[in-house]
């Protein structure tokens, strides 16, 4: 005889989906490094709150699952501190949530090397060499996440001359101006206040261009970083400023011979979800997680690269 079979139905549950806002940071541009660098590009910012890098329309909030894993990166600055006449400032890195990346910013132009004196392309593009008015990169267009670094401006044949401001998450850099040694670099491009932790912050300021000489003559005024962590330019016998950290600020370009540039400031990574939630924050990442207010937990992540995952 054959038993009785028993059958049942196992209760699926379908998966629990979060709602997360998100702030993603690249790493800014170095300045440009030698005779009146242009500044670095900020580094792109993408955004689901307040606004969003380059005018752009705001992002949409992604859908992560509750239990799995999200890779988070936070992209490190682009490394200044050289005096070089072959290669521009050195690019930011990008930084990374999940589906969303967010580029770095274009190195300023440097002196004299043909395809070097322009900005380079980033997030924000960096600022072009003041040797023969050179351009300044281009941004990143799909999707924008900051603005167009400045043309630099015309040496003339070994007279005084600036480097084009980098460009920031919310505007342009800006042109140097005046001439001599009573003329101003490019200012760096304004950044963005985005309110994601519940206060207004400004990040992602371009660098200034430097100002000063190829003969090593002191004299001019540095071109001033952008609102949101941009790192001034220097004049002759002094370094560029580099972008602040975690703003993805663009570092400021050198002023003449033997100068240094400035390092483009790391980038950030911010993420906003319902306050019945509470996140891991995995090996390999720098963060914390916010009290609950207002109905929502942040959590503000600062260097690294490793996974988040809430519960």
């Amino acid at each position: 005889m054959i038993g009785a079979i028993t059958t049942g139905l196992i209760d699926v549950k379908p998966p629990v989906v979060l709602s997360v806002d998100y702030l993603v940071i690249a790493g800014g541009g170095a300045g440009g490094p030698a005779y009146y660098g242009g500044g670095g590009g900020a580094g792109g910012l993408r955004s689901t709150v307040t606004a969003t890098g380059g005018g752009g329309s705001l992002e949409t909030a992604l859908l992560c699952t509750v239990g799995s894993s999200f890779t988070v990166t936070v992209g490190a600055g682009g490394v200044g501190g050289t005096s070089s006449f072959s290669l521009r400032g050195a690019v930011g890195n990008n930084s990374v949530f999940s589906t969303v990346t967010s580029n770095g910013g274009g190195g300023g132009g440097t002196f004299s090397t043909a395809g070097q004196k322009t900005g380079g392309d980033g997030g924000s593009s960096g600022g072009g060499n003041g040797d023969g008015a050179s351009a300044g990169g281009t941004r990143t267009a799909s999707p924008v996440q900051g603005f167009n670094g400045a043309v630099g401006g015309n040496d003339g044949g070994s007279t005084y001359a600036a480097g084009g401001g980098g460009g920031g998450a919310g505007a342009n850099g800006g042109a140097s101006s005046g001439s001599g040694a009573s003329g101003t670099g490019g200012a760096g491009g304004n950044g963005v206040a985005v309110s994601i932790t519940g206060s207004s912050v400004t990040y992602g300021g371009g660098g200034g261009g430097g100002y000063g000489r190829d003969g090593g003559v002191a004299g001019g005024n540095v071109g001033p970083g952008g609102s949101g962590g941009g790192g001034a330019g220097s004049t002759n016998g002094n370094a560029g400023t580099s972008g602040d950290a975690n703003t993805g600020g663009g570092g400021g370009g050198a002023g003449g011979y033997a100068n240094i540039n400035g390092s483009g400031g790391s980038g950030l990574v911010i993420l906003r979800y319902a306050d019945t939630r509470t996140i891991s924050i995995g090996a390999g990442l720098t963060g914390t997680e916010s009290a609950a207010s207002g109905g929502y937990k942040r959590a503000t992540i600062t260097a690294g690269t490793g996974n988040v995952s809430w519960t």
